[in-house]
């Protein structure tokens, strides 16, 4: 079983992590909840079969968990820079990974959970709509909306610049 939730941590952490950070915008929580969802998942399920959706859906509830303690909200536009000044062709990348994220809190949560499923996890269709609860259409029509309102917003963006 050891050698399994190992691979299986391997094969996930990097698109959860991605799915985290693309739902909240803040790197660390996206690091907090990353390990904590693999902690619950292990301690809760150990025995059980590896589900990558179980997995997200607990990554998913975590997150709404924080953001419903949260007293004061966070303004989850911010990112670590940890990246040096002399780096140009990175900071322009970041810049951009801000912009798309920055742009991405703007959708509602909804559309903002299934996408961010949908470009950082593997998952198919029928798996993301189990972890939404909704139907694998609903998730297609989702996806689609989300992509055109998220092209909307970014472009609005690059012309007030």
């Amino acid at each position: 079983m050891k050698e399994t939730y190992s691979s299986f941590y391997r094969a996930h952490k990097d698109k959860l992590f991605g799915y985290l950070i693309r739902l909240s915008g803040d790197y660390q929580l996206a690091c907090d909840i990353m390990q904590e969802s693999f902690t619950r998942f292990l301690e809760r399920y150990a025995g059980k079969p590896l589900n990558p959706s179980l997995l997200y859906t607990i990554a998913r509830n975590a997150v709404l968990d924080d953001v419903r303690k949260r007293t004061q909200r966070k303004d989850y536009r911010e990112l670590i820079d940890d990246q040096p000044p002399d780096l140009e062709k990175q900071m322009l990348i970041r810049e951009d990974y801000r912009n798309v994220l920055a742009a991405m809190q703007q959708l509602e949560k909804t559309e903002r959970d299934i996408l961010a499923l949908t470009v950082s996890s593997n998952m198919t269709y029928r798996e993301i709509a189990a972890v939404a609860g909704i139907s694998e259409a609903n998730v297609k029509v989702k996806v689609h909306r989300a992509r055109i309102r998220l092209k909307k917003i970014l472009k609005m963006e690059k012309n007030d610049e």
